[in-house]
């Protein structure tokens, strides 16, 4: 499981011009599912996520955590992180998992990510979104479940 995480001011996403999910201070996470990611995956990339510590504290250093600050999650599917451009022009995304296994599996991301308490926002999987976001910092990371990055 891979995902791109961006500390942000705000984020929201748009589906046929209409804001289906909106948070303020926060992180905004483009989540994309590998067709050999479990369970496992998920659990350990929402608690790797939340807990990273990437907030300022009160003396400006990266100390803080987005349950510490108590901040807000908006997660959008995204299955493009797993087009392996290394060869030719055309991304192949034959690592990216079935969709169906994918809706699962990110359904469960954002399950998981709500029993911490926080409010999470999401996207629609499977559809044509328009992200908007005020990056803060900017601070932008990327996460894989497998540790290959």
């Amino acid at each position: 499981m891979r995902a791109v995480v961006q500390r942000v001011n705000y984020a929201s996403v748009e589906v046929n011009g209409e804001i289906i999910g909106k948070i303020n201070k926060g992180l905004l996470v483009l989540l994309g599912v590998g067709k050999d990611d479990t369970e496992k995956d998920t659990e350990y990339l929402v608690e790797k996520i939340l807990n990273l510590r990437i907030f300022d504290d009160k003396d400006g250093k990266m100390n803080l955590s987005l349950l510490d600050i108590k901040g807000e999650l908006l997660v959008v599917s995204q299955f493009t992180l797993y087009g392996d451009c290394r060869r030719g022009r055309r991304p192949s995304y034959s690592d990216s998992a079935h969709p169906e296994k994918a809706e699962n599996l990110y359904n469960l991301f954002v399950d998981y990510s709500k029993k911490f308490g926080i409010k999470v926002e999401t996207g629609k999987f499977g559809a044509y979104m328009k992200v908007s976001l005020e990056n803060d910092g900017p601070v932008t990371l990327l996460l894989d479940s497998k540790k290959g990055f």
